[in-house]
């Protein structure tokens, strides 16, 4: 089985976050979201994953390309990085990984993630997982009739279709008929909404017989911007809050510490009270400082600060007193 990771996107409602780094490498307790991403369907994946493909954009640089091939690696599987030149929509994107699409397949668009209690049914012609929303006008829904099988596709409606919400992740037993379908909508440019929608080639596979049914997930998590980011950093703390979180060379001194809260290595927290939800990357600072329900990421120093709801970045370093923040890498507020 393979996995196709679209993720050439900028990010841009992640900035000042992403402008150093691609959305989906942001940590989520101490990992970047694509390595949770592709771990946790490797999870539920019933079979070996062989080879992960990341589509991204040549902007990325030779680091980033690096630490992809290395998730694929983590999970015993044979990295590949394909490239998207110019944003074309869903189909477009997954097409450009076409070199491995084919067989069992996985697609996964990298700004979510999920919780699951299923194991996939690699006996269908695929599997969409939904989850059910309060608007579904943002997101590509489906339809299902009274035997549990889909029976429409359709992206962003206007009017009220279905609360049934595409949360980006699919399956499909014959990654090559997907990719023909793929190359029909670009080949005879078949748009919607302006771009090449995977929703347009779904459509066609049902209509030429294929059976697609859902898999509900427990939890959808998106990671969007920066508020969606923390409350999934909360979530995704609660999900793993009975394993070892805090690293055995963080040190704690004079401080309170309320878990669930992720210490990476070399972290030091003095005269602080930090937690509950509290994720602090590798060889961070916290000095005299109150901090809940935020991601403070590598090499940062947080000196007299009451910080809540927030993202720190890589290298920032604050003084002062705040409670909501959002500090890019390298920048320094006091």
């Amino acid at each position: 089985m393979n996995i196709i990771v679209p993720m050439a996107g900028m990010g841009k409602r992640m900035r000042p976050h992403t402008l150093t780094v691609p959305k989906p490498l942001v940590p989520v307790v101490g990992k970047p979201i694509v390595e949770r991403l592709v771990s946790d369907i490797a999870k539920v994946a019933g079979a070996k994953i062989e080879k992960v493909g990341f589509v991204i954009s040549p902007k990325f640089g030779e680091a980033i390309e690096k630490s992809l091939l290395k998730i694929a690696e983590n999970i015993g599987a044979e990295g590949h990085i394909f490239y998207q030149e110019e944003a074309l929509g869903t189909a477009h994107a997954i097409l450009c990984a076409q070199n491995i699409l084919e067989g069992r397949t996985i697609v996964a668009f990298a700004d979510t993630l999920f919780k699951a209690d299923f194991t996939l049914d690699t006996s269908k012609d695929g599997t969409i997982w939904v989850q059910k929303v309060e608007d579904p006008r943002p997101f590509g829904v489906v339809k299902m009739d009274d035997d549990g099988k889909i029976t429409e596709f359709v992206e962003k409606p206007e009017t009220f279709v279905s609360d049934l919400a595409i949360i980006g992740i699919y399956y499909f037993n014959d990654g090559d008929n997907l990719k023909k379908e793929l190359q029909y909508l670009i080949d005879n440019d078949i748009r919607d909404k302006g771009e090449y929608q995977i929703t347009n080639a779904l459509d066609n596979m049902k209509n030429k017989g294929a059976e697609f049914i859902p898999g509900q997930v427990t939890e959808w998590l998106d990671c969007g911007n920066k508020n969606a980011t923390v409350y999934t950093n909360q979530r995704y703390l609660e999900y793993i809050k009975d394993t070892d979180l805090i690293a055995e060379s963080a040190k704690v001194t004079n401080s309170v510490i309320i878990p669930p809260v992720y210490l990476g290595e070399n972290v030091q927290i003095t005269n602080s009270v930090v937690g509950p939800h509290v994720s602090v990357g590798d060889d961070t600072v916290i000095e005299n400082s109150r901090v809940r329900n935020s991601i403070i990421q590598t090499n940062a120093t947080v000196t007299d600060g009451v910080i809540e709801n927030s993202m720190l970045g890589n290298f920032a370093a604050y003084h002062g007193e705040a409670k909501d923040l959002s500090v890019g890498d390298y920048n320094v507020i006091r």
